[in-house]
C-alpha cells in the first residue's frame, strides 16, 4: 500500500476508531499522523443518533482532531438525500442529536410525503409503527437512514434501524430506500466531498458486510480492521477486503 497513489482516507467511526465508549490505543496517533502527511480524511458513521456536529464534538472530547465538515452521518447523508428531493413534507422518526440535521424540512407527522426512520429508540412503540404502517400503506414513501439489523456499539446488542424499516416494509408491501452504508449513496457523498479519485481513497472499517461491501460497490478499495463488530467468519464469505489488518494502529506500519 505505501507505494501507492494515496491521497484520502474514509474511516468508519464505531468498531475502528472507538468501541463502546473507549478509544483504541494508536487510533488518535494514526488521525494526526495522516492529516499531517496532508491525506484527506473523512469520517463515515451508519450512526442515526449523531449530527455531523455531535459526531465530531465526541471525537475531539476523545482526543481526535476532527472537523465537523469531515463527518458523515446516516442522519446527514440521509437529510442530504432528502434535500435532492425537495420533498412537500416528511415525518422523521429520530430521537438524539441527529434530529438536527432535518430542521429545514417541513415535518407532518398525519399526511407526510416521506416517512424517514432513524434509530427512534424509545417512540418505536404499537402507536407510533402503526401509524407508520398506515400512512405507508395510504402511499408515503419510505426511506431508512440504514440497513443493519443490530448493532452493539453501545454496548448490549440491540435492535438497529433496518429490523424496524424491514418489518415496516414487509408489513406494508412498500419498498423501502436504505441511505446508510453499504448503500451507494453514503461513498457517494463521503467521495463528492473529497475531492479525490476513487482510486486515490481507502476505506477502513471493521464490518464486512457494510464498510468492505459497500466501500468495493463503489470501486473504492476496503481495508478491514479486526476490532469492533469484526468477526473471523465474516472472512468466509464471498466479499473479501483488499487489505486485513488487526487493528487501526497497524494502518502506519504499511503506509
Amino acid at each position: 500500500m505505501g507505494k501507492e497513489n494515496i491521497k484520502g482516507f474514509i474511516f468508519d467511526v464505531d468498531g475502528v476508531l472507538v468501541y463502546q465508549g473507549t478509544v483504541y490505543p494508536g487510533a488518535v496517533e494514526v488521525i494526526d499522523t495522516l492529516r499531517d502527511k496532508g491525506m484527506v480524511l473523512r469520517f463515515l458513521t451508519n450512526s442515526t443518533l449523531k449530527s455531523r456536529k455531535s459526531c465530531a464534538e465526541k471525537l475531539n472530547k476523545a482526543g481526535f482532531r476532527v472537523y465537523d465538515q469531515e463527518c458523515i452521518t446516516a442522519s446527514s447523508a440521509t437529510a442530504a438525500y432528502l434535500e435532492g428531493l425537495k420533498p412537500k413534507s416528511c415525518w422523521v422518526m429520530l430521537e438524539s442529536e441527529g434530529v438536527d440535521e432535518f430542521k429545514s424540512f417541513t415535518q407532518d407527522s398525519e399526511n407526510p410525503q416521506y416517512v424517514v426512520i432513524g434509530d427512534n429508540r424509545s417512540q418505536f412503540d404499537f402507536d407510533h409503527l402503526n401509524k407508520a404502517l398506515r400512512l405507508i400503506r395510504k402511499g408515503a414513501h419510505l426511506i431508512g437512514m440504514q440497513s443493519e439489523l443490530i448493532d452493539s456499539s453501545m454496548g448490549e446488542l440491540e435492535l438497529n434501524v433496518g429490523s424496524w424499516v424491514g418489518m415496516l416494509e414487509k408489513a406494508s408491501g412498500a419498498q423501502a430506500t436504505y441511505i446508510g452504508k453499504p448503500n451507494p449513496y453514503m461513498f457517494e457523498l463521503a467521495v463528492r466531498t473529497m475531492g479525490l479519485d476513487k482510486s486515490e481513497i481507502i476505506m477502513v472499517g471493521d464490518r464486512v458486510s457494510t464498510d468492505v461491501k459497500g466501500a468495493q460497490d463503489y470501486e473504492i478499495r476496503a481495508l478491514l480492521v479486526k476490532t469492533g463488530e469484526f468477526h473471523q467468519e465474516d472472512l468466509d464469505g464471498d466479499v473479501k477486503p483488499d487489505y486485513i489488518l488487526d487493528s487501526v494502529r497497524d494502518l502506519l506500519t504499511i503506509l
